[in-house]
């Protein structure tokens, strides 16, 4: 016997998901919760012999072989349950902690569960009634709020799009989902009314409220909605005494309240916009015991609350640190210099401390075009406009609307001095729809299971000796992203809000090892390397770390901006804050940080759209001049997006063609080193085909060679096993031996003057170029060579390196050719006579040229089996003496 369930107090979402399940397995019996919501309830008791539903009475006495659970992950007791039974989930919920591992899980996070079973039974076809369509719809409706609340996703939709499609009536909908109340309910919403208290958490207001509803069996959660709607809270949540015990519902309209949280204190669960708890009593209980556990329960509802409450973005969560101000007197031109060099559009201008005004990018290019000799208090905007850092979001859009500034100086209130400065687009980016940032917690732990014990001792030391330096410290860029995809590293920068070379410093006095600074850049180099087991022994004496996890160093940077006095070149820096550290770096998804110091460990920064990017899987620049600035990063691009399997999307592809013609600005060693780098990875074919079809190959040099023969050489790499007996050496003039061969792939269609020209313009290594021509030659010849006598193919061979001749024999030729090479590798080249010169000179034979001839010639006579024994050699030899 096959049964589907769901939870108690069942609502819609929850009886929809059991009729669909049903739907799809129509052997199994969709069994009804014992307590359904009323107006559930009133559906289902009017149509409940046509959508084949099934008390749990009703059910036969036969062992369960399988057991469906929807909308929830708890499982009752039943009669005929056996160790056997097979659990099935499928949830809109996050995983429970605890639940068993040997159940088959299906879990996706859409505002409805019924959503995931309307995506299957659309998927296999299945006709549906009119009334099924309406149920189903229903429970989409009622758990995304006819799809107007922030859980509700595209899918939840597209699923609702293909109910109605099937005919699913809004009329009924609308008629059971806002049902009036009962009498009961009535009396149950008056109580509550009159003991609502208001509480005022993080700006948000949470209404709460307790009362006696120990004579009424009606539902809950249809009080609850009335009361939402009427009070119009942030968050609402009801503690109601029931014979069952203490229940609590709680409503929320707004992500700052996660109510789900709230309700899992009790052992409840749900959403973060709604979620419900059972507290039962323990043992039999007087009336008066039952208002004791209610004001209990109620009570330590309000001491908890504010754990649950996020507090909402203020000025100071989207502001940049430490603005570029203006005098009154800073002539024009100096002031277009400053635009040019940091690219902000607006900066305030600042007399004895105070804000006099605000000089914009528009006004200085119209009077330098003017050639207008103006100051800047000439050309500002007049006013002291300015923001608090806990100002809110609201206060600071109605400031911008009102002022007509698109950038407004924050002050801080108690010293009066100018701390950051908020932009329109900050405003923009925050009013945007944001993907959900992973919580810190999930963040720490999954830092801490993606690296080694020692590794992280290492991260956790360096990040309590920056939080007693007072130094925010992040690790940035790759690692963070790599985190988020489960494709974790061991290679991490850290950045500091602070001066790096100074943190280092501290860093080797107190466990060891070197430093080396760059100033001009702000960086560190903390060097591990030759005290690794000392270093080890300091972090942690007691857990015996292993020092071979330990990096050999480690690069720490001052957080920095950039500006590039022109395209191409190499940019100028100077100190910074987190956010605009981020802002230098190249494409959205390499913008992520995550904080380590104090209680900020785990911690997510994304203020450049990172996270939206990783999930919608595309590949987008920061601004408009990235690629004039660093035209490298054209090739960086297709890298990324074949490595992760995203899009370069549109508008970021608009400004790769566009920049096109300044690949001729980067020099050849930069070049070279993006392509070592591509030619490093398993996408290597996928990512040089791309930059083919972009046209970036051609713009490098028009002899840049691309053809599906190189292609297939280049992907067969992946493939590399160098058979017993080669000697191939790893590495290869620096490069990997993965690398060399797939250099020579890709440059050994070149003729000769190609191969110059292509090689001067990258700076490729001469000995590398050799190899490319040997490899070139050999490639071209091969058959014909392998058509010679073994001597003859000795003779070919015998001056070529090996790993060129590995590069042809593992390239696509004939087998033929293949066991040839292979021959020539472990036999050919190590057939010796068995007389040397020491045999020719007792013969009476002066040492000259004539010794390598006569061993030559008796080693060729061996290699063509014309002598196959020392006596055979040895009347050879004597021949030739003659």
């Amino acid at each position: 016997m096959k049964l589907i369930l769901t939870h108690e107090q069942a609502d819609f979402d929850a009886l929809a998901s059991l009729l669909g399940a049903h739907l799809l397995d129509q052997d199994a019996y969709a069994v009804l919760p014992r307590n359904i919501n009323r107006n559930a309830q009133k559906f289902i008791h009017r149509h409940q012999a046509e959508l084949g539903m099934t008390h749990y009475n009703n059910l036969p006495r036969e062992l369960i072989s399988q057991i469906t659970l929807v909308d929830t992950q708890s499982l009752i007791t039943f009669k005929g349950l056996h160790s056997e039974t097979e659990i099935f989930v499928i949830d809109h919920h996050p995983r429970k902690e605890g639940v068993n591992p040997e159940w088959q899980i299906d879990i996706s996070f859409t505002g409805a569960c019924t959503t995931l079973i309307v995506e299957k039974i659309r998927d296999n076809g299945i006709k549906l009634t009119s009334l099924q369509a309406t149920m189903l719809l229903m429970g989409i409706y009622e758990d995304t709020g006819s799809l107007s609340y922030s859980t509700t996703t595209p899918r939840d939709l597209v699923a609702a799009a293909y109910l109605l499609e099937q005919e699913a009536d809004l009329r009924t909908i609308s008629e059971y989902l806002n049902p009036p109340l009962s009498n009961a309910q009535q009396q149950l919403y008056d109580r509550l009314m009159q003991g609502i208290e208001s509480q005022r958490i993080e700006n948000q207001t949470i209404i709460t409220a307790k009362a006696n509803g120990m004579d009424i069996s009606d539902e809950i959660s249809s009080v609850a909605h009335k009361m939402r709607d009427f009070l119009e809270p942030d968050a609402l949540l009801l503690l109601v005494s029931t014979k069952q015990g203490v229940r609590l519902v709680a409503r929320a309209t707004t992500d700052a309240v996660d109510v789900s949280k709230v309700a899992s204190l009790f052992g409840g669960g749900g959403h973060a916009r709604a979620a419900s708890a059972l507290i039962r009593s323990e043992g039999k209980r007087k009336p008066e015991d039952y208002e004791e556990l209610l004001d209990k329960t109620y009570q330590e509802m309000l001491v908890n609350l504010p754990k649950f409450v996020r507090p909402i973005l203020s000025v100071r969560h989207i502001m940049s640190k430490n603005p570029l101000i203006l005098t009154p007197d800073t002539p024009v031109d100096e002031v277009a210099r400053l635009m040019q060099r940091y690219g902000f559009e607006g900066y305030p201008v600042v007399d004895n401390g105070s804000v006099v005004g605000l000089l914009n990018r528009r006004v200085v290019d119209r009077a330098i075009n003017h050639k207008m000799s103006l100051s800047a208090s000439s050309l500002m905007d007049a006013g002291n406009i300015s923001v608090s850092p806990n100002d809110s979001l609201d206060h600071l859009q109605k400031l911008m609307a009102s002022s007509g500034w698109g950038q407004i100086p924050v002050v801080d209130p108690q010293s009066g001095d100018i701390i950051g400065i908020v932009t329109r687009t900050d405003l923009i980016k925050t009013k945007s729809p944001q993907k959900l940032q992973p919580s810190q917690s999930n963040m720490a732990k999954r830092l801490t299971q993606a690296i080694p014990p020692a590794r992280l001792a290492l991260l956790q030391a360096i990040a309590k000796e920056a939080e007693r330096k007072n130094i925010p410290i992040y690790i940035v860029g790759g690692f963070v992203r790599d985190l988020l995809l489960n494709r974790p590293s061991l290679d991490f920068d850290i950045v500091t809000e602070g001066d790096a070379i100074y943190f280092v410093r501290t860093l080797v006095k107190k466990f060891g090892g070197r430093s080396i600074s760059h100033n001009r850049f702000g960086t560190a180099k903390w060097y591990l390397a030759n005290e690794l087991e000392t270093i080890a022994t300091k972090l942690n004496a007691e857990k015996n770390l292993h020092p071979n996890e330990l990096p050999n160093h480690l690069d720490l940077i001052t957080a920095r901006t950039e500006f590039y006095e022109k395209p191409s070149a190499l940019p100028t820096v100077e100190s910074s804050s987190i956010k605009m550290d981020l802002h230098r770096r190249d494409f959205t998804i390499n913008t992520l940080a995550l904080r380590l110091d104090g209680d900020h460990f785990g911690k997510i920064f994304d203020y450049w759209g990172g996270l939206a990017d990783l999930e919608n899987k595309q590949i987008r620049v920061l601004h408009a001049l990235s690629f004039v600035d660093d035209p490298t990063r054209l090739l960086r691009a297709v890298r990324f997006e074949q490595r992760f399997g995203f899009m370069i999307e549109d508008r970021t592809l608009a400004l790769m063609q566009e920049s096109l013609p300044l690949v001729n600005q980067i020099t050849g060693s930069r070049l070279r080193h993006e392509f070592e780098l591509i030619l490093t990875e398993p996408m290597a074919a996928k990512m040089m085909e791309r930059l083919n079809y972009l046209g970036i190959l051609k713009a490098i040099h028009r002899n840049l060679p691309w053809t599906k023969e190189i292609a297939q050489d280049i992907e067969n790499v992946n493939m590399l096993e160098v058979p017993s007996g080669w000697s191939v050496p790893v590495q290869v003039e620096k490069l990997t031996l993965k690398q060399a061969l797939r250099i020579i792939y890709w440059l050994w269609g070149l003729d000769e003057g190609q191969l110059s020209k292509v090689a001067i313009h990258l700076r490729i290594n001469a000995k590398l170029v050799n190899l490319v021509k040997l490899s070139t030659s050999l490639k071209a010849d091969v058959e014909g060579v392998c058509s010679m006598s073994p001597s003859q193919v000795y003779h070919r061979l015998e001056n070529i390196p090996e790993i060129a001749i590995f590069a042809v024999f593992f390239s696509n030729i004939s087998d033929a050719a293949k066991n040839c090479l292979s021959q020539y590798v472990n036999h050919y080249s190590k057939v010796r006579p068995q007389s040397t010169g020491e045999t020719l000179r007792k013969r009476g034979l002066p040492p000259s040229e004539k010794y390598g001839e006569i061993l030559g010639t008796l080693r060729d006579a061996w290699l063509d089996g014309k002598i196959s024994s020392h006596a055979e050699e040895l009347a050879l030899l004597d021949q030739l003496m003659r």
